[in-house]
């Protein structure tokens, strides 16, 4: 299987959205964002019953695929775009700067 971009997997979700007949317009964003949180919960669920590995993988697969989606739409409906791939290593970098275990504790 060939590798691809985030920005290419941002396409190829869009071409999935508008084929299977989901819904792509902005009053959908809140619900593309909601079930983003769902598939994380199967994929919690999944892990915590001891399910195969392959499943919970999938399952955050799933909430990935939420995420491009919500990114498209906005793009879509508020005429802007993102370069999904240089914003994640942009935020890697940043966080690669911050101290150890950043965040993991209170001051």
């Amino acid at each position: 299987m060939r590798k691809i971009s985030l920005n290419e997997a941002k396409i190829l979700v869009r071409r999935l959205v508008a084929e299977k007949g989901f819904p792509n317009d902005e009053a959908a964003l809140p619900q593309k964002l909601l079930w983003a949180f769902v598939e994380l919960g199967e994929a919690t669920d999944a892990y915590k019953k001891g399910k195969d590995w392959n499943l919970v993988v999938e399952e955050l697969v799933d909430v990935i695929f939420y995420i491009l989606d919500f990114i498209e739409l906005v793009e879509r409906t508020q005429g802007l775009n993102f370069d999904v791939d240089e914003i994640f290593f942009s935020k890697w970098e940043k966080n690669m700067k911050r101290e150890w275990r950043y965040g993991q504790k209170r001051p």
